[in-house]
């Protein structure tokens, strides 16, 4: 049973644009997730919402039971993700997924590193401005505030001595911060939890297969890798299931860290760990996301199937986390 009635108002909120692939697909899982809550009963509508209250003080007026929260970015700035919960909090709204804390502090990739590594969990060695790496050895320049792969691509894998040249030079050309993080040659892994009565549960763990890919071309999930069906790099990352039957030892390895991560970042509802296993078999964490994209093709979705959820099934479990989640941070 859902700890929400069916026959209430729950919108679908988003900040998206139709200008960047990442962001269409936002628009995408909206009209998803609208079609399975009206599926499930509810009364829902999509709203598109901005950097001010009156867009949500409309929504406060009609009573919602409470906001389905799909804002990752405002105004195409990932670093403004946050102020929507925030104001969700000053209006004592229930909305669904991470709390406005966890928001902060995962919203910075260096910031969620530092964190990671004060617990002693294991994260890539890394640097805001590309000093103190290995000079020879391989690292990965990234965005620093951005979640969808912004920018990543073969040419962010360097050598570390041409890390701060790299990093200024995409600074520039994003005009968002970028940093240089070791990089680990090895296998990928997303891990999506799902909260439920007791907790969190880790859903069927994908591994994300390189096939095809050219001699000497970093084994990577670039922005076309996510966002871009025509290219190479989308075709050549299919995901597989199967590793806790194949390799249990290292299924159960990585599930614990991706639990540790659960607990240490307060998160609710439902995230995304991603990993990368060297060649000892050793997991590196590379990426705590809140707010994992659940357009019915993606990642998550797929996982939840394998897991027996259909999609409305998924949207509802998401749904019923809300009010837990009120409860544990009142």
């Amino acid at each position: 049973m859902t700890a929400v009635k069916p026959g209430g108002f729950i919108p679908v909120v988003h900040a998206a644009t139709n200008i960047r692939p990442d962001e269409i697909d936002t628009l995408v899982a909206a009209e998803a997730v609208s079609g399975a809550l009206a599926t499930l009963g509810f009364a829902t509508e999509i709203v598109a919402v901005d950097l001010n209250r009156r867009d949500l003080e409309a929504l406060q007026r009609r009573h919602p039971l409470l906001i389905f929260n799909l804002v990752d970015a405002v105004r195409g700035d990932g670093r403004l993700a946050p102020v929507i919960p925030s104001l969700m909090d000053a209006l004592s709204l229930r909305y669904t997924g991470a709390h406005s804390d966890a928001w902060f502090e995962t919203l910075s990739k260096v910031a969620t590193k530092l964190k990671l590594q004060s617990e002693g969990l294991p994260t890539p060695e890394f640097s805001v401005d590309g000093s103190g790496l290995d000079p020879e050895a391989p690292v990965i320049v990234k965005a620093a505030w951005e979640h969808g792969s912004l920018g990543l691509d073969e040419s962010s894998v360097v050598k570390g001595v041409k890390a701060g040249r790299t990093i200024k030079e995409r600074n520039s050309r994003y005009r968002t911060e970028h940093f240089a993080e070791a990089y680990v040659e090895g296998r990928e892994f997303n891990l999506a939890l799902l909260e439920g009565t007791r907790g969190a549960v880790v859903l069927p763990i994908a591994e994300i297969l390189f096939e095809g890919w050219r001699e000497g071309t970093p084994r990577i999930v670039g922005y076309d890798a996510k966002w871009t069906p025509e290219s190479e790099a989308y075709t050549g990352t299919p995901r597989r299931f199967g590793l806790e039957p194949n390799e249990p030892a290292l299924a159960a390895k990585l599930k614990q860290l991706a639990l540790s991560c659960w607990t240490l970042f307060g998160l609710t509802g439902y995230a995304r760990v991603d990993f990368r296993v060297d060649s000892m078999g050793e997991p590196w964490i590379l990426e705590v996301n809140v707010n994992p994209c659940l357009s019915p093709d993606a990642g998550f979705a797929v996982a939840a199937y394998q897991a027996g959820l259909s999609y409305p099934a998924l949207v509802g479990r998401i749904v019923e986390a809300a009010p837990r989640a009120l409860q544990a941070i009142a």
